[in-house]
């Protein structure tokens, strides 16, 4: 039944695809500004991932990920 549904849904999308492709539908068209902006985000999330991945990696390798060992005294009052 999955593998049914997935079919479906795929071929659903492909349909709508191809509609739009055959009847000429020109939903691409950006402006130089879109283009801009497109390119800014892109670049920014890029910055953005990199910089937490290095963050990560860094964490790691200083030890900052290391589980915390306390030592409780068994005197508690």
């Amino acid at each position: 039944m999955k593998v049914f549904l997935l079919t479906l849904s795929l071929g659903g999308i492909l349909a709508a695809l191809m509609f739009g492709v055959l009847s000429d539908w020109d939903a691409s068209y950006m402006s130089v500004h879109g283009w801009i902006a497109l390119t800014i985000g892109t670049v920014l999330s890029l910055a953005v991932g990199g910089g937490l991945m290095a963050l990560v990696f860094h964490s790691a390798r200083q030890g900052y990920d290391d589980r915390v060992e306390l030592e409780l005294d068994d005197d508690r009052d």
